[in-house]
């Protein structure tokens, strides 16, 4: 036993050593290794080799990332206060800047968002906040695309999620509604009682060719009104009615 003891300090040093010159990483996984100090190629998954005591390994996750960012106050560029948040998916695609370029990348990246999301609404106005979201989703991500992109980071999507105003504009907003139904409503009803009015005109037209079927058309209505309703109707005689009279009447003192 005592013979062994000479022995078992190295075989410990190298079991260690062992130990720091094997590495695994994961489909998802980069590892940025340093040897002493200075960046050599990254390693890719499945297992690798490191040179003990020499070579330090640090992994970079490269799945998509998926993250709330807290709500901002910001004002839009009408000057209305609003209240923001929205989500944004990233990924980093460049190990070695991840890590040489920028200090806590993932922190650095919410802090860019942030900061991108304020500006993108200051310069919107809030119907195009209202009505044109992805059009503000759109710049939103070009700019943090732009600020990120040397670092080695990727943007993949960025979505404005919840929009909060003040009541009072709430309340504007409910009313400019409601204003333009009545307009759309006011609209359609003159479109009808032009087309009908221009109906009648046609009818007219074509009744008045013929004082008999203008006559017809006086009966007619009468009768329709002595259906629907019960009451009493009193209908003038047509003037050519009493002229033919008073003719026949001259004539007949005449003779």
């Amino acid at each position: 036993m005592s013979m062994l003891l000479p022995f078992a300090v190295p075989l410990i040093l190298l079991l260690i050593a062992a130990l720091k010159s094997f590495g695994i990483n994961q489909e998802y996984e980069r590892a940025v290794v340093f040897r002493l100090g200075r960046v050599i190629e990254p390693k890719g998954p499945g297992w690798y080799w490191l040179v003990p005591f020499i070579d330090r390994a640090q992994r970079i996750d490269t799945r998509t990332i998926t993250v709330a960012l807290d709500t901002q106050e910001t004002v839009t560029r009408d000057g209305v206060p609003v209240r923001v948040n929205a989500v944004l998916w990233f990924r980093a695609t460049n190990p070695v800047r991840v890590l040489t370029v920028v200090e806590q990348w993932q922190r650095a990246v919410l802090q860019a968002a942030e900061t991108g999301l304020r500006d993108a609404i200051g310069q919107s106005d809030l119907d195009q906040l209202l009505k044109d979201r992805s059009a503000i989703n759109e710049r939103l991500m070009g700019m943090l695309g732009r600020a990120v992109a040397q670092w080695g980071v990727a943007i993949d999507a960025v979505e404005i999620k919840d929009l909060d105003i003040p009541e009072a504009m709430q309340r504007a907003i409910a009313r400019e509604a409601e204003a333009i139904r009545e307009k759309r409503a006011r609209i359609i009803k003159a479109e009808g009682e032009r087309e009908a009015a221009q109906t009648l005109a046609d009818a007219a037209a074509t009744i008045g060719t013929s004082s008999g079927a203008l006559e017809l058309r006086r009966l007619q209505t009468l009768s329709e009104i002595g259906v629907e309703h019960n009451s009493t109707v009193i209908a003038l005689l047509p003037v050519e009615l009493l002229e033919a009279a008073k003719a026949i009447g001259t004539r007949a003192s005449g003779g």
